[in-house]
């Protein structure tokens, strides 16, 4: 959630892509930094460092999806004033009312902008980036799962733990899958509206493999005629 969205905004930059893709990486990395500043203190103040820019960093995703089939380097203010006012009113009805079920509402509702929206075009624009959607809503989804499972049987996966070998008990820590895998599915989200954009701009995108294994993908602008 940090390091390889940090990579992603570097790549992105030098591809000469679009500053709303700079920042969805950077939104992804700025929501794992204040993770590790909340998980690491417990402090309320890095709860919010953690919680808050999960609204932000999502609606600059979905600026991104919702305005993929728009010319070069265009700018629509009317859905930016409308996401930042709905951030700015989150934060504050979230900074009075200290109820995590409100913040879990207002970022679901966003999510489901996006997976409706991907569901949309990987049907009837570009099915062949289907695999690259649904592994991502897949993965994002699974780390939701966990989550709701470790809310619901924390008690009882703790106390399994001190009969696991540790070894074997790490592995029921559901709280830190969640972060792993909500963190790899956004990436690959970001992937995925990198993809869907650059080839509505004719570009030529790639998806490269780091070490065989961690995806990236590097565009080549479309070569003049």
């Amino acid at each position: 959630m940090i390091l390889p969205p940090i990579c992603g905004a570097i790549q992105t930059f030098r591809d000469g892509l679009e500053l709303r893709y700079i920042c969805s990486f950077l939104g992804l990395a700025a929501v794992g930094i204040g993770s590790w500043c909340f998980h690491m203190t417990l402090l309320y103040e890095m709860q919010l460092l953690d919680e808050l820019p999960m609204i932000y960093s999502t609606c600059v995703f979905v600026y991104c999806l919702y305005e993929c089939f728009k010319h070069k380097n265009s700018i629509n203010l009317f859905p930016i004033v409308l996401l930042c006012i709905f951030s700015i009113s989150v934060t504050l009805v979230y900074l009075q009312w200290k109820e995590p079920v409100f913040h879990q509402v207002m970022y679901g509702a966003l999510v489901a902008c996006l997976v409706m929206r991907s569901v949309f075009i990987v049907t009837w624009v570009y099915p062949w980036l289907r695999a690259l959607c649904y592994t991502s809503l897949g993965v994002f989804m699974l780390g939701f799962v966990l989550w709701n499972i470790d809310n619901a049987f924390c008690d009882s996966l703790r106390a399994s733990r001190q009969s696991l070998p540790s070894g074997i008990g790490v592995v029921t820590q559901f709280h830190a899958w969640w972060h792993i895998f909500t963190g790899l599915g956004s990436y690959l989200h970001i992937l995925l509206s990198l993809q869907i954009r650059s080839t509505y701009l004719k570009y030529r995108p790639k998806v490269k493999f780091v070490c065989g294994v961690w995806p990236t993908l590097h565009v080549e602008p479309q070569k003049a005629s």
